[in-house]
């Protein structure tokens, strides 16, 4: 499957950098941050369904995370933590691109707050900004074959699969793992 997006920029792009829903605020992380992410994501559960994050994960992953999200080119890459009233950050969720190919989605939650919705209202927040403020036509993503709760969260978005199944690394796991690619055509 080919899927055309808007050509890549490395233009400063003046898209809002906080999405409100319900029950969320999509920012941008910060230093205030570190003890919730390291916390959350020091759970396996959580680390073992990414392909970038490590376990352990501390918060010196932490900091490195949220200096790394404060270099993105915001043409190209946009990284939100995602916030609970009254329980601070709970997650990230956010899109990265690779030359030649759409922005790909990504998202965890911390396990306290799986099960409830929050998955799928924050990326359907995202991808409604992605959209409207940055401007995106196709956004790829795909999740391990054994985690039919985030395969959920993407089809409940709005993604479509594409047949294809790529052999990713996790970097928690250690290990390849087969990846179901899908993707969300705005």
């Amino acid at each position: 499957m080919c899927v055309i997006d808007r050509p890549e920029t490395t233009e400063r792009l003046e898209a809002r950098t906080e999405i409100r829903t319900d029950r969320l605020i999509l920012r941008p992380p910060v230093a205030g941050d570190v003890a919730a992410i390291a916390k959350l994501a020091g759970d396996y559960g959580v680390t073992c369904m990414t392909t970038r994050m490590p376990h352990p994960y501390a918060e010196a992953d932490a900091r490195q995370f949220i200096d790394l999200v404060a270099r993105q080119d915001p043409g190209r890459e946009r990284t939100f933590v995602v916030e609970l009233e009254g329980e601070g950050a709970i997650g990230c969720i956010g899109f990265h691109r690779t030359a030649g190919a759409p922005a790909e989605f990504g998202y965890w939650l911390g396990r306290p707050f799986w099960g409830q919705g929050y998955a799928t209202e924050a990326a359907r927040g995202a991808l409604k900004w992605a959209s409207r403020d940055w401007g995106r036509k196709a956004i790829s993503s795909g999740h391990f074959a054994d985690n039919a709760p985030s395969a959920n969260v993407l089809v409940k978005s709005g993604f479509l699969y594409t047949g294809e199944v790529q052999m990713r690394h996790s970097r928690a796991r250690g290990e390849i793992a087969p990846t179901r690619m899908m993707v969300w055509l705005a």
